[in-house]
């Protein structure tokens, strides 16, 4: 019979584990993909590469003047004069990020992108995963090793793994992701790097770099990913592509493909812009004509989501996110004023909120190691590697499934970690 017990899991595992200090609930068995759902994740790549592609040209256009300058201002704001001027070079023009990982929510309807990840983590976790639960029997999506190969094909002459103190939690998964690629990979501390000859994979967000010395060295030699470009790191575009003044901008650079898809997944959202809007004019959908007006909605009509966009630490992972019909009105209030006086400094952003679909699935009691049956919410995370030539290649996708009663998916002690099937 197909399967694994938890004392195989347990054994397979590296004696370092994948995280410093965290752990998730095993389980076992992958999560399983609908045909449907296969067919959707496969092909989402292009797109997804597609839409990095024009956020690039439209911030370059931007900055420029050859398109409105207010998108290139939100989307620089609070970042330092060097960063924006590196991003503008000739050498940067077209250089986006190889790995490409949504965050995507599993609902009645499909899926919706919550994020748009841009230093992803769970690269070696997922690697071993899949590894790990192939060699147990089962059909993994990807390929049992599909994220090696992945990752192993972006640096023909193998690379150095770049990572920071402040992403020092992941360290033990690149570790094991380094030593299972070959002598070709390394793991370094970010702090302590020297430039060299060397590729480089960057595994640190860049609101971190002043704690890097040779931030600026890395960036001026140029044989890096993700790229020393700030504005693919904020989440501001989830919300730029439903801008109503840049409509015909994506229409226009998008193929009609591509752009339906994109918005079929992408979650309707707004800038928290605090700037007077017209009296006759209101934001769209929320048929308001200030944030303040938001910021007194009641517990019903507040079934949104408050995001900081970028370059910030409270900006990855969930600790800056804030679900507004989950807190009192004077909470949300406040929350969103902080985010009008902060919006020169660090912008935010709001999502309507998007209810995840209840799924069953088997999991291994760490108390007893008894097999029991979890109620709870999914988040996939594909990941796509993106050639030289600029195609994209699925290499798996992680599952990350939570209790019910959880609002943000993310990992933690009582969620489940598994590859899909």
């Amino acid at each position: 019979m197909v399967g694994l017990t938890l004392d195989a899991l347990k054994q397979a595992a590296p004696k370092g584990g994948f995280f410093s200090d965290r752990g998730w609930l095993w389980s076992p068995e992958p999560f399983a993909l609908t045909k449907a759902q296969k067919k959707l994740l496969t092909g989402l790549g292009h797109p997804l590469h597609r839409f990095q592609q024009v956020c690039d040209q439209l911030h370059r256009q931007s900055s420029e003047g050859t398109r409105p300058g207010w998108i290139s201002e939100i989307l620089d704001a609070g970042k330092p004069p060097w960063l924006l001027e590196h991003q503008l070079l000739d050498s940067q023009r077209g250089v986006g990020p190889r790995v490409i990982r949504p965050d995507l929510l599993l609902t009645e309807e499909g899926v919706v992108a919550s994020e748009l990840d841009g230093v992803p983590g769970g690269i070696g976790t997922l690697a071993w995963l899949s590894q790990t639960y192939a060699a147990g029997g089962f059909e993994i999506f990807g390929g049992a090793n599909g994220m090696l190969e992945g990752f192993s094909s972006l640096f023909e002459d193998g690379a150095d793994i770049l990572v920071s103190e402040e992403s020092g939690d992941y360290r033990p998964e690149m570790a094991w992701l380094a030593e299972q690629l070959g002598e070709k990979f390394s793991v370094q501390e970010a702090e302590k790097w020297q430039a060299g000859d060397r590729e480089v994979y960057r595994f640190f967000e860049l609101f971190d770099w002043e704690s890097i010395p040779s931030a600026k060295g890395l960036a001026a030699g140029g044989k890096i990913t993700p790229p020393f470009k700030p504005h693919f790191e904020e989440k501001l575009w989830l919300a730029l592509f439903w801008s109503p003044s840049l409509r015909k901008i994506w229409e226009s650079e998008l193929r009609g493909s591509h752009f339906r898809r994109l918005r079929e997944i992408i979650p309707f959202g707004w800038v928290v812009d605090p700037r007077e809007i017209p009296p006759h004019a209101a934001l769209p959908r929320l048929e308001v004509s200030s944030w303040d007006e938001v910021g007194g909605f009641s517990q019903k009509e507040r079934r949104l989501v408050l995001k900081i966009s970028g370059f910030n630490e409270l900006a990855w992972g969930s600790r800056g996110v804030t679900i507004g019909h989950d807190i009192s009105s004077q909470e949300w209030g406040s929350a969103l004023s902080q985010a009008q006086a902060d919006f020169q400094s660090k912008p935010s952003i709001v999502q309507e909120f998007q209810e995840t679909k209840l799924i069953e699935h088997p999991y291994f009691d760490p108390q007893t190691g008894e097999r029991r049956i979890m109620v709870g919410r999914v988040r996939l995370c594909p990941y796509y590697f993106v050639d030289s030539s600029g195609k994209t290649k699925l290499g798996g996708c992680l599952a990350t499934i939570v209790p019910a009663d959880k609002k943000k998916i993310h990992g933690m002690r009582d969620g489940v970690l598994v590859p899909c099937m």
